[in-house]
């Protein structure tokens, strides 16, 4: 990796861990600034890009601040799909079985790593964050902000700033009736899978559904959602009993294009500051729609 001139470079004196070495090593710098920073890959020891906040440190170790340009990326910048783009937002399509950001098992062949490379590629200085994501199984519209501040002016008020957040879905069977609200609450259980609650035991949620096209096994429906909670259109058609198609997380029994039939294919959002409406859409993938042809 490349590293820029500025980049801060200090020395291990003592077994640490990298979080609190960082804020010991930055006094005057607040500590969600740090986290940033990690969070950013922003920071590397002895050379290697670093993200967690309690990695171990040993005395001896280097660890650098600053801007850095991998290498080689296993997915290709080609491989990034643009929608949009000004100096404020970075809107693109993300691919169905991508991470939108990275985990503990998946580092590079992310949304997130893809766009940062393209910003990157224009100038090393360049950065985004991320405002929303997208299920890795799930493909279609995400955004992305080039600065700190966009990112909280939309991110901070998602919920009055997302107008209209519109998915396609293809499910096991034919929701009834056919078109109709879903609200109830949602919990996690520890295997990360999303149930409905009781009424205030967990997170609030409203699915709005209706069926476009049916055939003897399928359902395509047009989906609107009123909140953004984790799994919330998988779970939600799961307990009307027509899990999506290819979800087996949640109960489907086949997988008719080998993977989720999922499409975040439309976004309208108002714009921070200036209050311009923006529309972005993706058409749903045609090895979805072939299902009812």
């Amino acid at each position: 990796m490349k590293q820029d001139k500025k980049d801060m470079v200090f020395t291990v004196n003592e077994p640490s861990e990298l979080l609190k070495f960082l804020v010991g090593a930055q006094p005057q710098r607040p500590k969600g600034k740090v986290k940033s920073e990690l969070e950013h890959k922003l920071v590397s020891v002895d050379g290697k890009i670093v993200t967690k906040y309690n990695y171990p440190l040993k005395a001896g170790q280097t660890v650098t601040i600053g801007n850095f340009t991998p290498a080689y990326s296993k997915a290709p910048v080609s491989d990034l799909k643009i929608i949009f783009e000004d100096d404020e937002l970075l809107v693109i399509d993300k691919p169905a079985g991508m991470l939108a950001i990275a985990n503990e098992k998946e580092r590079n062949i992310t949304a997130y790593h893809l766009a940062m490379e393209y910003v990157r590629g224009k100038n090393s200085r360049n950065r985004i964050f991320v405002v929303h994501r997208l299920d890795r199984e799930t493909s279609g519209i995400i955004i992305f902000a080039k600065s700190e501040n966009i990112k909280h002016a939309l991110q901070d008020n998602w919920d009055s700033i997302a107008k209209f957040r519109g998915y396609t879905a293809v499910t096991e069977g034919v929701p009834q009736p056919e078109s109709g609200r879903i609200e109830n609450y949602l919990r996690e259980t520890e295997s990360h899978l999303v149930y409905p609650a009781k009424m205030g035991d967990g997170k609030f949620a409203v699915t709005n559904y209706k069926v476009r096209k049916k055939n003897d096994e399928y359902a395509l429906l047009d989906i609107n959602i009123e909140t953004g909670r984790k799994n919330q259109i998988r779970a939600h058609l799961s307990g009307l009993g027509t899990p999506i198609a290819g979800d087996k997380k949640y109960g489907a029994k086949t997988n008719p294009v080998h993977r989720l039939c999922l499409h975040a294919g439309r976004l309208e959002i108002i714009r921070p500051y200036t209050e311009e409406k923006m529309i972005f859409t993706s058409p749903v993938p045609q090895k979805i729609m072939k299902i009812f042809k």
